[in-house]
């Protein structure tokens, strides 16, 4: 297949990814609203009792925190530098160019852009973050190669290189990471869209086979459909072919990163590598033909990488995490996801997070399993129809972290009659929790239950409350009314300053002093 055909089923595939993260994410709130109101059979209202104890969380401190972050991003800039320097090197020696300390250094230095996308969901960057950081990538090593070249080599031929080589990467990887929900998405469904967009040309490499021969059967075609409607038949005819092998891939994706054989940032940093080497591969089919396969050996460093990073960059402590609990008022999707990317992807790198599943986290928490089981039609499985399936569910919860040191976030799906009951478990499995009243009313009836709960529970080391002006502070303290001393810690967010992550993540690791937390269930 000729070069320019891979690059344009590469781009398609890239466009119909993005539709259809966006289609896909929408499909799934909805779903979620509907499980949610959906009438089920009239639960017993029993109290799921917790299991007995067995292990004791071990709180990190807030600067065991800061050094878990600076380790996962020494760790990918460090993998990253060593991927671009290996790609610098064996681009030089199929192109017969200088290996020279400074040609390798400037190179790899050009090379390295594909650390940002990662970076910016460590970091949850803002979209006019990502963009600028993408582009004056770019620029920087249009300018640095400008800069390191010899008087023979133009300004010109230095931005067409860069444009093919990094450019179009670079412009492929920004549309798919751009949004909440195209970054959420988008990158599981790509490897699809590549399948069924490589069906396609196939069948249009055949249609032009036929035509080439004077096949009858193409005239008589076009003859009684016409030539548009022939051409598109052969373009999406192949899909039905494609489904079945796309449908396996995608569960293969799904299952691998339910057994943990995959994680959220290293599939990203690896699909970001690939599209990068995508251009030298390009470059060298001509000369190099199916040896062009080459180009893509830098990316045998990942794993690798993985496992030192598993041993470098994993969590220190060596004893059992916490595990927090995420609380809000629904129907503030704004302020939910903004404390989300702000304090709760930090603490993934401390400990556990579950919480009850809602539509205005869904793009910050949807993950491949999730994707791909609401894509075969499963997503109502994982609703907590009654108090029996609560056990079944937090069976199903993940509390090891994945190979960069991250914890995963998990869910319990419920229903408006089972949501109280696995809320009692829950707070029976947490050792702190995090909630968001800012915004809350004495009407939300909701929150109101909440709050006398974690009141009343035996073990919570502490209970962080967010608040603003508009909360109704006094109904939310008469609620909570009955609680251990200093178990309730309440922020409130200034109306100029806001919430200073800083200030929040602080609240969160109690002192060494604070009670002994509740263990995991395993």
């Amino acid at each position: 297949m000729a070069s320019g055909k891979i690059l344009t089923l590469l781009i398609v595939a890239t466009l119909l990814a993005l539709v259809g993260a966006w289609v896909v994410a929408r499909s799934y709130r909805k779903s979620m609203q509907r499980l949610m109101k959906a009438p089920v059979a009239a639960s017993s209202g029993a109290s799921v009792p917790a299991p007995a104890r067995q292990h004791h969380a071990t709180f990190p401190t807030l600067s065991d925190n800061d050094d878990a972050y600076r380790r996962l991003l020494f760790s990918f800039i460090g993998l990253t530098l060593v991927i671009a320097l290996t790609r610098t090197v064996l681009t030089q020696i199929i192109a017969d160019g200088p290996i020279t300390l400074k040609t390798v250094a400037t190179l790899g230095a050009a090379y390295a852009w594909p650390v940002l996308p990662v970076l910016a969901v460590i970091g949850r960057w803002s979209r006019l973050r990502f963009v600028g950081a993408m582009l004056g990538w770019l620029v920087f090593a249009i300018l640095l190669l400008t800069w390191r070249t010899n008087e023979n080599i133009t300004f010109a031929q230095v931005v067409g290189w860069m444009l093919f080589d990094t450019g179009l990467p670079l412009i492929v990887v920004t549309a798919l990471c751009l949004g909440g929900a195209t970054r959420a998405v988008g990158p599981w469904l790509a490897p699809l869209f590549i399948v069924f967009s490589g069906s396609s040309q196939l069948g249009l490499d055949l249609l032009a086979a036929m035509i080439e021969a004077e096949s009858p059967f193409v005239v008589w075609l076009a003859g009684w459909m016409g030539a548009k409607t022939a051409f598109t038949l052969f373009a999406v005819l192949p899909w039905l072919i494609a489904w079945w092998p796309a449908r396996a891939l995608g569960r293969w994706l799904a299952g691998a990163y339910r057994e943990r054989q995959i994680s959220e940032l290293f599939y990203l940093f690896t699909a970001v590598w690939t599209i990068a080497l995508v251009g030298p591969a390009l470059g060298a089919i001509h000369e190099l033909g199916w040896g062009a396969v080459v180009c893509f050996a830098p990316l045998l460093w990942i794993p690798l990488g993985a496992v030192l990073m598993q041993r470098f960059a994993a969590p220190s402590s060596t004893g059992t995490p916490p595990t927090l609990l995420i609380l809000r008022v629904f129907q503030q999707d704004a302020n939910a996801q903004n404390i989300f990317d702000r304090v709760i992807e930090r603490w993934r790198l401390s400990g556990n997070t579950v919480l009850i599943a809602g539509t205005d986290l869904a793009d910050r928490t949807i993950d491949a399993d999730d994707v791909f089981t609401f894509l075969d039609g499963r997503l109502a499985e994982r609703f907590i129809a009654q108090a029996g399936d609560i056990e079944s569910r937090l069976g199903q919860f993940e509390f090891e972290p994945d190979v960069e040191g991250r914890y995963r976030i998990n869910e319990c799906y419920c229903h408006d009659n089972t949501w109280q009951q696995a809320l009692d478990r829950l707070v029976g499995i947490s050792d702190v929790v995090l909630m968001d009243l800012r915004n809350f009313k004495a009407k939300n009836a909701g929150c109101v239950h909440e709050l006398g709960v974690l009141a009343k529970a035996p073990k919570l080391a502490r209970v962080v409350i967010l608040t603003n002006h508009e909360t109704e502070r006094d109904a939310a303290q008469a609620a909570a009314a009955g609680a251990p001393a200093n178990r309730f810690v309440w922020l409130a967010e200034g109306e100029k300053s806001g919430l200073q992550p800083a200030d929040v993540l602080a609240a969160l690791f109690p002192s060494a002093t604070a009670p002994s937390a509740v263990p995991q269930p395993r």
